[in-house]
């Protein structure tokens, strides 16, 4: 299993990226980190994250699962043509496509989320709901093959939900 986890290359929630990856990682998942250039990307609370590739060079067929990691460097991503793409070319091929906390709005915004049982952090709720999503607040949801978590409390839930459908 190959997974990608999209952060912003400056403010990611350090939380949100490392939990999950670890989950991932240990369960046996190959963990790829993407963001808008190459080096080592900063998230919100200091943490390092080493970049392997950059949204340009990603190749959705190559992956089993995308995931928007949140933070406030990650609303960069919620009106990006790119990461729009990178949605809706998983959706189409049938990947799991997750977000956690902001990062839920990336896919909203990208129409993936219309009809869907979701959650995201509160601050970008109504948003979600006006792109059609049915947003329930809870710490995790999961509608199909789509994964969402409301934030840094639920980011090792999120990682388990994610190899759970992957599984």
């Amino acid at each position: 299993m190959k997974v990608l986890l999209i952060i912003a290359f400056e403010g990611f929630r350090d939380e949100e990226y490392a939990e999950p990856k670890d989950v991932l990682e240990k369960a046996g998942a190959r963990v790829v980190t993407a963001s808008t250039k190459l080096g080592t990307a900063a998230g919100k609370l200091g943490l390092k994250a080493k970049v392997d590739i950059t949204l340009d060079q990603i190749l959705v067929p190559e992956y089993d699962a995308v995931l928007f990691i949140g933070g406030p460097g990650s609303y960069q991503f919620h009106h990006d043509k790119k990461a729009h793409q990178i949605v809706k070319d998983a959706e189409s091929l049938g990947k799991v496509i997750g977000g956690i906390c902001a990062g839920v709005n990336t896919l909203a915004q990208a129409g993936a989320l219309k009809g869907k049982t979701v959650t995201s952090f509160a601050g970008v709720a109504e948003e979600v709901k006006a792109a059609g999503a049915n947003y329930t607040g809870k710490g995790v949801e999961v509608d199909g093959k789509i994964v969402t978590a409301d934030g840094p409390s639920h980011a090792k839930a999120f990682g388990e939900m994610v190899w759970k459908i992957l599984k």
